[in-house]
């Protein structure tokens, strides 16, 4: 009676606990490893830079000197290259 049971924990563990607690650890690593100049994106998706760290917050500048506190594990992860601003195309009315 117990060998199904214990087969379908298995499966569970390999294909659900395993791969969520290997993204988790990452994470951590990335948000440990946090330096000015990295380039992050946060949870709602902006784009910066990282300005300073402290314990549990960075100071992340968005763009032309705006700069926002954010908690670290919010941050989503770090961007590969360099931010590019996306220029913006004036319309006429």
């Amino acid at each position: 009676n117990l060998a199904p049971l214990l087969f379908i924990f298995i499966i569970f563990y390999f294909l659900v606990i395993r791969p969520q607690s290997k993204k988790i650890r990452t994470h951590q690593e990335m948000l440990g490893g946090l330096k000015k100049g990295d380039h992050v994106v946060t949870g709602g998706g902006f784009l910066g830079t990282v300005v300073s760290t402290k314990d549990d917050e960075v100071v992340v500048d968005l763009g032309k000197g705006l700069e926002v506190r954010a908690l670290k594990h919010t941050l989503s992860g770090l961007q590969n290259s360099a931010i590019t601003p996306i220029p913006v195309k004036k319309t006429k009315e």
